[in-house]
């Protein structure tokens, strides 16, 4: 994901040179980076600030940036090189690293890209105005956790939705996959009080916003005082107004019956999930340290899709991690048809910085791990286009979440299984929950109408 953050609605539309200056945010990542250039973008405009989409123009340019994989970080020091062309067109222009590269790298970035004025983590935004002040005298770096890094005020956040809102709910991970940096770059897990959590839901609310995605590296994990996660959903989940909940990321480890009954009595959690499960082999996973075997997935699937009707499962699966061989990859496409994912993301194994998986040997070639990522992505495909061929015909209760970028007068929206719909509209449907006949389909997407009998 590379999203461009000025144009967010609720941001002031100001194209005009402010006292302060503009400023243009770009985000890679999950959405928990989408959600900390939200804030990151409301204290700029709390400073003065206004947002551009036209960065020749920008006095500030920040890339919030993700270190998940290693062509991520490439990503950024090549957009970092483009950059510096502006910068020696307007030497008064700031530009600033934020994110998990940034936590990753830290004060290097300045030695490998020294144009680069200001580097800062991602439990660090809170600093983010006192860095600017510095930066303007001398490069400077904010590289550690801040205690209010889960309360900042939400009000201020501009949010890049009109109907869709995150809410952070956690930080950090205290797993120990042996691929993963996430520790490394989001430190230990935090969660933030429930009553900070509800407030600014019941805010949202009040703004309008139908629906809220609730956040965190391991949200399963959640804990505010006697409440775990299956009580804040049931706390949120209480709150008139809110049409729909979902939220991310979850961990099959501790994805807990309670969480499944509350999923299931739920007046507006979505039957959805996001269930990593990063390898369909024992052997696989016992060497990612993931703490559950293949047979643990599958009873959490069961239990899901029994209690859950409807409950739509999409996926992470890493292809190539040190020691897979064909008879593991097979074990892994066989889960693909058993469970019947609605969407996969899948990768070629990355090594990380401070993960144990660095330094282990790869072992197959380049060519044999493209070649079963495609095997692995062109039977996912054929299971999307089966799933969504069924589809067809049925009346579906969609979100409508505003343009579509194929047409004019094309409009998205959202099923409660998170299935993208696409569909003729207007204006005026845009937050509204519509029943729309479902015509035909890709292996992404599901096309159709507004119920005419509406």
């Amino acid at each position: 994901m590379n999203e461009k953050l000025p144009s967010a609605a609720g941001a002031t539309a100001l194209q005009e040179r402010s006292p302060v200056g503009l400023f243009a945010i770009e985000t890679w990542g999950c959405q928990m980076n989408v959600h900390d250039s939200e804030k990151m973008a409301g204290a700029l405009c709390r400073l003065g600030y206004r947002p551009t989409e036209d960065l020749r123009q920008a006095d500030l340019i920040l890339l919030n940036t993700c270190a998940i994989r290693e062509k991520a970080s490439h990503k950024v020091y090549t957009r970092l090189g483009r950059l510096r062309r502006l910068k020696e067109r307007n030497p008064h222009l700031l530009i600033g690293v934020a994110g998990c590269v940034a936590q990753l790298e830290g004060e290097a970035i300045f030695r490998r890209a020294p144009y680069v004025d200001l580097v800062l983590g991602p439990r660090g935004l809170s600093a983010l105005p006192e860095l600017l002040k510095k930066a303007r005298e001398r490069r400077s770096a904010h590289l550690k956790p801040l205690e209010d890094s889960l309360t900042y005020p939400f009000e201020t956040a501009v949010r890049t939705h009109q109907v869709k809102a995150y809410v952070t709910v956690m930080e950090g991970c205290d797993k120990r996959c042996t691929f993963c940096v996430v520790p490394a770059t989001r430190g230990k897990e935090e969660y933030r009080p429930l009553q900070h959590v509800l407030q600014e839901i019941r805010f949202l609310v009040e703004k309008g916003y139908a629906e809220v995605e609730l956040l965190g590296q391991n949200v399963n994990t959640y804990r505010s005082g006697e409440t775990d996660f299956a009580g804040l959903l049931q706390a949120v989940d209480a709150i008139d107004g809110i049409k729909r909940i979902r939220f991310t990321t979850s961990h099959p480890l501790h994805f807990d019956d309670a969480i499944i009954d509350t999923m299931a009595a739920g007046r507006n959690i979505c039957p959805s999930v996001h269930l990593p499960v990063q390898s369909g082999s024992n052997r696989i996973l016992r060497l990612m340290r993931r703490g559950y075997t293949r047979e643990r997935f599958l009873d959490r699937v069961q239990r899901i899709r029994s209690t859950v009707p409807g409950c739509t499962l999409t996926t992470d699966i890493i292809v190539g991690f040190p020691g897979e061989d064909e008879e593991d990859f097979q074990q892994t496409l066989a889960l693909l048809d058993e469970v019947r994912f609605e969407r996969l993301f899948s990768f070629l194994f990355s090594p990380r910085p401070r993960t144990p998986a660095e330094k282990l040997s790869i072992g197959s070639s380049l060519a044999v791990r493209q070649e079963r990522l495609a095997r692995l992505q062109a039977r996912q495909q054929e299971i999307q286009e089966e799933i969504h061929t069924g589809k067809v015909g049925e009346r579906i209760p969609v979100l409508v979440e505003g343009k579509a970028r194929t047409g004019e007068g094309v409009f998205v929206g959202r099923s409660p299984g998170n299935q993208l719909v696409h569909f003729p509209g207007h204006e005026g449907m845009v937050g509204r929950i519509l029943p729309i006949e479902v015509s035909s389909c890709t292996p992404n997407a599901l096309y159709g109408a507004v119920a005419r009998d509406l």
